[in-house]
């Protein structure tokens, strides 16, 4: 990745801009623009979320945004309403405050003197969410927008619930935010009322995971503020990115599927959760470069041909030996007009007693009862792509605890892009079930590498709005959407289906063990197969990745990013402990010293569902000379048959010593989950 110094454009930073709101409250938002937009007004380009300007992302922030600045914008990167420097309380994601805070923001920044008027949306996941959902409100001044990692629908393709599944990260996702809230504004920033804002938000502070999981179906809760709902609401361009290790696969294919009407362009690498120009694994692009060009034909009037261009380009991966920390994923890239693609065509494969066959077989069936601990080559739902070991391992210890359906040796390779299709006829012995299906490349020494997944809750086989429970022994018809992907199968290795009753910890385990049988011959698989194309090779070169200079840090603890699975034979338990460490860092720019560290336990017991537990502690420092705030925060989750018991706890101090605390447990009725 180079570093560019220099620019067009001179690059003025503005550490703090309030952004005034019509309640009173006040936006802090830090600013990059060119010296001369007063004289010579640019476009302006904000992402907005809660991980604090002033040190959280700082690091990315600066990679980005001045950049961008140098070549004629005016980039803000505001915090939300109740965050980082910015007044007020903020009491859940994705609220109809915030969106309306950032319609209000996105006007007034319109009418600054230094701004031509025009504006875009950015940010990778919260800030890429938000961008979508501000856009389906049409502030006038919003023209474009480029959401990254971002979901269209905030129940089924989020960190909440896979297929009606509860994820973990459900659980680990409210324990971070939890954590976040209890952190002050900079009294370098907001002055000597930096007190009163940090007593405010921790009065108005409580667990998410509380909504989250009282809402347990896809109702009004979550299809406010999901653009599937209603695709027609926005009506300006869409640049999507995405990465095929992330969690956020499916939303650049459903963005331009759905919101046909508008320019949408689609971009998906091969990379985990972060931005293309140094997300893992590689190939890097360049990314910033790229964006100038959208940011240029739609917010400018440039006419550079980027609207005539294959509208959708993907990484296709080519077969790749399992590797949690892998850093290069071999392939090419490749380019469709849109999306669908009509050169897309199915292929079915047949899952029958022998394996996975072109002709369906007779009569037959099949059961499993997976053991609790089945999933840990596979913890996580959603790759940092920043390394880290979280990707998927070798899948043949799993694999062995599933049902697997193996083709035999591919003749010739064989190439997809879209979303496998698995179809079973299913049924169980319990009025509650739960499945995986995995789709795995299997190399001749026997090495299963996953290519793609999905959870699926079989009372929510008939929707996720009202989900019912299963009459044990009956057999069911279900239909279920594995994720995305492009891929390339080498000849000699063979396709497996793998099916499993349990997924620990990414899933949380139905009140009862269940039994679960297959019934053929109606069971089967269709890969999305597309052949090669002569268009891609016109289009495999990008431009190498650029970014601005980065903050200057000095490091005072090495970060740590650890994963372990511990199995104990007396008590038939397993442990899964992630470590997240990201150890401390000084910033002289701010003066300023940050310190987290996050670990999470899962542990379950084999036949004993109800024995599953999370915890989740976190611990977070920011310092300077006179002034230290640390917070101590530890959540929990477990259940009963018939109800979900969550509890967070928080110890705040400042300059060593307690200044608040906080206790909150809550019981939640399980709803077919």
């Amino acid at each position: 990745m180079a570093i560019r110094h220099d620019f067009p454009h001179r690059v003025r930073e503005i550490e703090n801009l309030w952004i005034p709101m019509k309640d009173g409250v006040r936006l802090a938002a830090r600013v990059f623009l060119p010296d001369d937009a007063e004289r010579n007004p640019v476009p302006a380009i904000i992402e907005a979320n809660p991980y604090r300007k002033r040190d959280g992302l700082l690091h990315r922030d600066t990679l980005a945004y001045p950049y961008l600045a140098g070549h004629g914008y005016a980039c803000l990167r505001i915090d939300l309403r109740g965050s980082g420097d910015s007044e007020g309380v903020m009491l859940d994601e994705y609220s109809e405050q915030e969106l309306s805070d950032l319609y209000e923001a996105i006007e007034w920044i319109a009418r600054q003197t230094w701004c031509s008027g025009r504006v875009g949306m950015t940010g990778k996941s919260w800030s890429g969410f938000n961008a979508l959902q501000v856009a389906a409100k049409q502030p006038p001044s919003l023209k474009a927008i480029i959401p990254v990692h971002a979901a269209a629908d905030r129940f089924a393709d989020d960190v909440h619930y896979m297929g009606g599944a509860m994820l973990h990260d459900n659980f680990a996702w409210a324990s971070i935010m939890y954590s976040l809230e209890a952190l002050p504004p900079d009294p370098a920033v907001v002055g000597r009322g930096w007190r009163a804002m940090w007593q405010q938000r921790l009065e108005a502070m409580r667990f998410w995971l509380l909504p989250w999981i009282e809402h347990q179906r896809r109702d009004e809760y979550w299809r406010r503020a999901s653009v599937c709902e209603d695709y027609a609401q926005i009506r300006i361009p869409i640049l999507a990115v995405g990465g095929w290790e992330d969690g956020y696969s499916n939303t650049v294919p459903m963005l331009m599927e759905g919101c046909g009407d508008v320019p949408v362009h689609g971009l998906i690498g091969p990379w985990g959760h972060a931005f293309p120009f140094n997300a893992l694994p590689a190939p890097q692009i360049g990314y910033l470069k790229h964006c100038l060009r959208w940011w240029d034909r739609w917010l400018k009037d440039v006419e550079n041909g980027i609207d005539r261009e294959p509208a959708y380009r993907v990484w296709m991966n080519e077969s790749f030996r399992p590797d949690p920390d892998a850093r290069v994923r071999e392939g090419r890239w490749i380019v469709e007009d849109g999306w669908p693609a009509p050169r897309i065509t199915p292929r079915r494969f047949h899952c029958g007693p022998t394996g996975l066959s072109d002709t369906a077989a007779g009569s037959w069936t099949r059961a499993v009862r997976s053991p609790a601990g089945t999933g840990t080559t596979h913890p996580e739902w959603c790759s940092n792509g920043s390394g880290g070991a979280d990707m998927p391992e070798d899948q043949r210890a799993d694999d062995a605890k599933s049902l697997t359906f193996d083709s035999a040796p591919l003749d010739a390779p064989l190439e997809m892009l879209g979303a496998p299709i698995v179809t079973l006829t299913i049924s169980a012995d319990r009025p509650q079930a739960k499945i995986a299906v995995r789709l795995c490349d299997v190399w001749p020494d026997g090495a299963s590498s996953r290519v793609s997944f999905m959870l699926f809750n079989l009372t929510h086989r008939d929707g996720h709005a009202a989900p019912e429970p299963l009459e044990p022994g009956k057999s069911y018809r279900v239909r279920i959407a594995l994720n995305h992907i492009a891929h390339r199968f080498h000849a000699g290795n063979r396709i497996r289906v793998a099916i499993s009753s349990e997924w620990w910890p990414m899933m949380w385990p139905a009140p009862e063990a269940a039994t679960i049988t297959l019934h053929g011959p109606d069971c089967a698989l269709d890969l999305p197969i597309r052949p090669p194309h002569a268009e891609d090779a016109a289009w495999t070169e990008w431009q190498a990745p650029e970014t601005a200079a980065p903050v200057a840090s000095e490091t005072r603890r090495e970060a740590r990013i650890e994963r372990r699975v511990a199995y104990d034979i007396g008590s038939e338990t397993t442990t899964v402990h992630m470590i997240k460490d990201s150890g401390s860092e000084y910033l002289p720019s701010v003066d300023l010293l940050a310190d987290t560290n996050h670990e999470e336990i899962y542990s379950i017991a084999d036949g004993d569902p109800l024995s599953a537990r999370a915890t989740a502690i976190i611990r977070q420092v920011l310092a300077r000379d006179g002034w230290s705030i640390e917070t101590r925060a530890r959540t929990t989750l477990h259940a009963s048959a018939t109800e979900f018991h969550l509890s967070a706890q928080i110890d705040v101090f400042e300059n060593g010593e307690r200044v608040d605390s906080a206790n909150e447990s809550h019981s939640v009725p399980r709803d077919n989950n």
